[in-house]
């Protein structure tokens, strides 16, 4: 198990004035995955449990066998031979409950360890004990940090926390709740109200036939889902080398690397609308795919509207520019 230096570090003095609305307890979570893909399936899995004020009183690092390959080694680093003897996660999940319990999953892109942790807790037949999360980069861009972009490593650089084993669970969690102490006192000293948002448990679940740990493991979901409105007014198209602005709309067309529902979700979290379809309105259309006959790419092509692909927009989702404030 990895050192942790902040069980025993001190935080500073909270402000007098520390909001009342703020969360009892923290579960900073990280998972480490065979993809991105809804299919996909959690290797490792670490939880530092923070108190109100973001003090370690505890931290958790397991192993998780996912039943098939182990996706990018050259990133995680976990092979079949680390990975054997592993629990599965129906295993683990009853313990990683505890530590969730009645705490806010904070995590750093916090909407896809949810969604990770929600489907593999959705193949046990149960859901996590979580009802709310909070992202840190959503944190960062509330509290104006001046970061070049939004990578775990430039926050961790921001703050003078050492990264030891990037893309390994327990020090991403480490390095992520060393990171999260600051942001939170920030926040309180300046009255922010913090970026959560509700954690839905999956429902939709229903389990295909596994097949050893080939890659043609798959499920079964509903074909669409309620997506929330967006809160800021259109500001018009995207400018193509520019940046995209709260509110928005984005439409999708075609297969994407990163699994759709995640990359709606990441989208949302952003401030942009999520679009079913191409019209006039529509700010830019993503596609890795332009030259597809297309419905969605026909109209972009009609309506000049600007056509970028999934690499593109992910890089752009980094930094989104606030919508500017409306006269009341």
């Amino acid at each position: 198990m990895l050192e942790d230096p902040t069980a025993t570090a001190p935080h500073p003095v909270p402000p007098s004035s520390w909001p009342a609305t703020y969360p009892q307890g923290y579960a900073v979570v990280d998972v480490e995955t065979t993809g991105l893909a809804r299919d996909d399936r959690i290797v490792s899995a670490a939880v530092y449990q923070l108190d109100a004020l973001g003090t370690v009183q505890d931290h958790w690092y397991t192993l998780v066998d996912p039943q098939r390959d182990p996706g990018p080694v050259w990133i995680h680093g976990l092979t079949e031979e680390v990975l054997a003897g592993a629990p599965r996660f129906a295993e683990i999940a009853g313990e990683l409950s505890e530590r969730l319990a009645d705490r806010v999953l904070v995590a750093h892109n916090a909407a896809f360890d949810w969604s990770m942790l929600a489907r593999e807790y959705a193949r046990t037949r149960t859901a996590a004990p979580v009802r709310q999360r909070l992202c840190t980069i959503a944190l960062s861009k509330e509290l104006g940090l001046p970061l070049p972009n939004h990578k775990l490593e430039t926050l961790a650089a921001h703050y003078g926390v050492v990264q030891r084993r990037a893309h390994h669970a327990l020090d991403d969690a480490r390095v992520l709740a060393e990171t999260f102490r600051p942001s939170l006192h920030r926040a309180a000293e300046t009255g922010l109200r913090l970026p959560l948002l509700a954690c839905q448990p999956l429902t939709e679940w229903s389990e295909g036939p596994a097949i050893g740990r080939q890659r043609s493991y798959r499920q079964s979901w509903r074909p669409s889902r309620k997506l929330p409105a967006c809160p800021y007014p259109n500001p018009g198209r995207y400018e193509p080398g520019g940046q995209l602005v709260q509110g928005m709309r984005v439409a999708f067309s075609g297969d994407t690397s990163v699994d759709r529902e995640l990359l709606e979700d990441r989208t949302i979290e952003a401030g942009l609308h999520v679009a079913s379809s191409v019209s006039r309105l529509t700010s830019v259309l993503v596609t890795n795919d332009p030259e597809s006959p297309t419905s969605k790419t026909t109209k972009a092509r009609s309506f000049g509207t600007p056509i970028i692909d999934e690499a593109a927009f992910m890089q752009l989702l980094l930094d989104v520019t606030p919508a500017p404030p409306t006269n009341r």
